[in-house]
C-alpha cells in the first residue's frame, strides 16, 4: 500500500479538547505517519499507509460528524525526494567525467 493523504472536515472540532480527541483517535490507527489539525477550518489531515475508511470510522466514534474532503497519494514528499536524487546523480556523473578526463590526460 502506498502513502495516502486523507483530508477530512470534523464538524464537531470547535475547541482544543475535541481537536485533541480527534488527533488521538487518528493516532491509534495502524499505519498513520503524520497528523495535522486546523482548528479554524475544522480540517484534519492524516498521512500514512492506512485505510481511509478506518480513519473515518474511528473519528466518527470519537468526535462525531466527519466529512471526507479528499483522498489521494501523498505526492508532495516524493517530488522533493526525486529532486534530491537527481541532484545527487548529476554530481556523481560530473565527478566520473572529471576522473575520466584526468585519466585521458595522463595517458
Amino acid at each position: 500500500m502506498a502513502q495516502m493523504k486523507v483530508v477530512m472536515k470534523v464538524l464537531t472540532m470547535s475547541d482544543e479538547k475535541t481537536k485533541q480527541k480527534a488527533i488521538e483517535a487518528a493516532a491509534d490507527i495502524l499505519g498513520v505517519d503524520s497528523i495535522a489539525a486546523d482548528l479554524k477550518e475544522q480540517k484534519l489531515t492524516v498521512i500514512g499507509e492506512m485505510d481511509a475508511v478506518a480513519v473515518v470510522k474511528k473519528l466518527k466514534k470519537a468526535v462525531g460528524k466527519v466529512d471526507i474532503l479528499s483522498v489521494g497519494p501523498a505526492k508532495e514528499e516524493k517530488k522533493e525526494e526525486k529532486k534530491e536524487e537527481k541532484k545527487e546523480e548529476k554530481k556523481e556523473e560530473k565527478k566520473e567525467e572529471k576522473k575520466e578526463e584526468k585519466k585521458e590526460e595522463q595517458k
